[in-house]
């Protein structure tokens, strides 16, 4: 058989994939620990507004369910070990200082589940907002190196607490960029970016660069004082 006869009986490759065909991910249940604080409260708001399944996690049940009750658009309130376990989709948005120790505790509930960590490691002074540099690298390395039963991903670093949680305000105009190591749960994180309206989901790298991504929220702290306004991104040209 000739070159020209191997050409022709070759399978023909598969199409790339369209990286904007999102899997469908509005049955999903989305649980945000740490959603008593200004971002998971926002982020469990506009998830909800948006039709998704909410609970929000806190160390304390009957906060929670009151965080849950002014939110409404039925969201519920639970401890976050509940809430980790009833949840398909699990956001950690609690403080830098109780980061380490919130997941250790719940690494059995978080177990065989996606977590999307959005926690920006931080340090303050007189001069403004600053980036820390975790041991491991990274809130969402640290929160992988805790998690090793989980699929730990990285994303919605960037959005202003003030515009996710404002009624007022229908769309949020910005990009999330995603990091992960596993396509399917990058495609996930993405597709439920884009459940917001205004908002997208780019991917953005594996968790080995999630650091330079947490870091820039301090630039945007810094854009945010100086010109009164809440920042967020765009990515160009895709």
């Amino acid at each position: 058989m000739t070159s020209s006869d191997d050409a022709k009986t070759a399978p023909a490759k598969a199409p790339a994939k369209d990286p904007w065909d999102l899997p469908d991910v509005s049955g999903l249940v989305v649980g945000v620990l740490g959603g008593t604080g200004p971002q998971g409260k926002g982020l469990a708001y506009r998830f909800a507004k948006a039709g998704q399944k909410v609970i929000i996690g806190s160390r304390a049940a009957d906060r929670a369910r009151t965080a849950a009750d002014e939110l409404g658009h039925g969201v519920e309130g639970a401890d976050n070990a509940e809430c980790a376990r009833r949840s398909d989709v699990v956001i950690v948005a609690v403080p830098w200082d109780g980061h380490a120790a919130t997941l250790e505790a719940l690494r059995e509930e978080l177990a065989g589940k996606l977590v999307v960590d959005c926690v920006n490691p931080l340090g303050f002074d007189k001069k403004g907002a600053y980036a820390l540099k975790p041991e491991e690298g990274s809130a969402a390395e640290q929160a992988a190196a805790l998690l090793p039963d989980s699929r730990v991903t990285a994303a919605f670093h960037h959005l202003s607490a003030v515009l996710l949680q404002d009624p007022e305000v229908d769309e949020i105009d910005t990009d999330v960029m995603v990091l992960g190591e596993s396509r399917a749960d990058t495609d996930v994180v993405q597709a439920l970016a884009g459940r917001i309206p205004g908002m997208r989901g780019v991917f953005a790298g594996r968790l080995r660069n999630a650091h330079q991504v947490e870091a820039l929220v301090a630039n945007l702290i810094s854009v945010n004082r100086r010109y009164k306004a809440h920042a967020g991104l765009r990515v160009t040209d895709v």
